[in-house]
């Protein structure tokens, strides 16, 4: 997503960096644990992470959980995304954002 925002102020234009967020070009799904698939348990893990300027995942935190025993799978499974990194003004840089994994035992 790309936002410019132009404003003009007594004959002066200001411009708001152009900022663009980063996209997944590689994800990894979780590793579902074998007794909560048997079990038939489903949920979410919402992660928060960076992506730095590369498009490595850096720093990734849970940040809400439907079942402890799905937080582990999805942080291992994370760090092994890659994305194109995120951009303000057409050069890459670092940001922070937020992904829920969801583990369904239909899958």
């Amino acid at each position: 997503m790309v936002l410019t925002l132009v404003l003009a102020m007594g004959g002066v234009t200001i411009v708001r960096a152009a900022t663009e967020s980063p996209v997944p070009v590689r994800m990894v799904p979780p590793e579902y644990p074998y007794e909560l698939k048997r079990n038939g348990v489903t949920g979410v893990v919402t992660l928060t992470f960076e992506v730095d300027e590369k498009g490595n995942v850096v720093d990734p935190k849970v940040q809400k959980s439907t079942n402890p025993g799905f937080e582990q799978p999805a942080l291992e499974a994370i760090v092994k995304w890659k994305f194109k990194p995120g951009r303000k003004d057409g050069v890459p840089v670092k940001m922070k954002i937020g992904v829920p994994l969801q583990f369904n035992s239909d899958s």
